[in-house]
């Protein structure tokens, strides 16, 4: 087990994070059978667990695994978090089909761990994504699986390539989203200043921080677009920024070719979203 898990529970059974173990025919493992959430906790307290949760069973649906009762997996993620009470963590929820994806039962595993070191900015390679919906329907769309190969391929493409992280664009060539965090950038029009964002019409994964990003923004009086933009469209763009459970609203300095400020305005949905979440957690959501 990774060395930075500080907490591991499989089934609800708490085990040893550097023994804990799972059969070598777990489908999850074997085929890549299974759904996750990744929930950021505060001072023990879950950021959104409802709407993770939520989200969890969407994909486990899709997938047709039958999932143990939420209360026993909201349960297990509180149980994990009380036990280590990071000040600023990140409990991992991953549910395999087991050893059989048609007649065997889930197998849940939880874990925790420290958040990691927040990057000041990001530097992204844009790389064609055929794998990707681009806006086509699907039996699995939006599902949060554990198949994240493709993804974890394109980022290691752009590394390679002397980027930090990768930038997921369709075959249609249109901007959709990073391997792990979803994308959104600043334009001016006139005295008017409009934070746009890909439109989950592409097949984006509906993320629970990009959701919590459009309610700071509404609370903070910012005005948000939802498009549908090529690379081109950029050009139109003065900041552009990720956000993702473990980044929160980064900005991005370059995108291939592309320079970028490190702005006043993605700061400012920083700002406005670590206020919202700050707000929903002494609220107890």
């Amino acid at each position: 087990m990774a060395e930075a898990f500080t907490h591991v529970s499989i089934d609800g059974q708490v085990q040893d994070p550097e023994t804990a173990s799972i059969p070598v025919g777990d489908m999850g493992f074997v085929r890549g059978y299974g759904v996750f959430e990744v929930i950021r906790s505060l001072d023990g307290r879950c950021v959104r667990m409802a709407d993770h949760l939520e989200r969890l069973a969407r994909s486990a649906a899709m997938l047709g695994i039958g999932l143990p009762e939420e209360s026993s997996i909201r349960s297990w993620v509180d149980t994990a978090v009380e036990a280590t009470l990071h000040v600023d963590g990140v409990v991992r929820v991953m549910v395999t089909a087991g050893d059989d994806p048609y007649e065997g039962e889930a197998r849940v595993v939880v874990t925790t761990e420290p958040a990691p070191a927040q990057e000041p900015s990001l530097r992204l390679g844009p790389i064609v994504a055929p794998w990707h919906s681009d806006g086509e329907s699907w039996e699995l769309l939006r599902a949060k699986t554990l198949s994240y190969a493709n993804n974890f391929g394109a980022r290691r493409a752009a590394k390679m390539d002397g980027f930090d992280d990768a930038l997921l664009v369709g075959r249609s060539g249109r901007v959709l989203e990073g391997p792990t965090f979803s994308v959104g950038w600043v334009v001016s029009e006139g005295s008017d200043v409009i934070y746009e964002t890909p439109a989950l019409e592409l097949g984006i994964l509906d993320s629970i921080t990009r959701s919590l990003a459009l309610d700071a923004a509404s609370d903070a009086g910012l005005t948000v677009r939802e498009v549908s933009a090529d690379l081109d469209g950029l050009g139109r763009a003065d900041e552009f920024f990720v956000l993702s459970t473990l980044r929160d609203a980064v900005p991005v300095t370059a995108v291939g070719d592309r320079i970028f400020a490190s702005g006043p305005h993605t700061e400012a949905l920083r700002i406005a979203m670590a206020a919202r979440t700050a707000s929903e957690l002494d609220a107890g959501r």
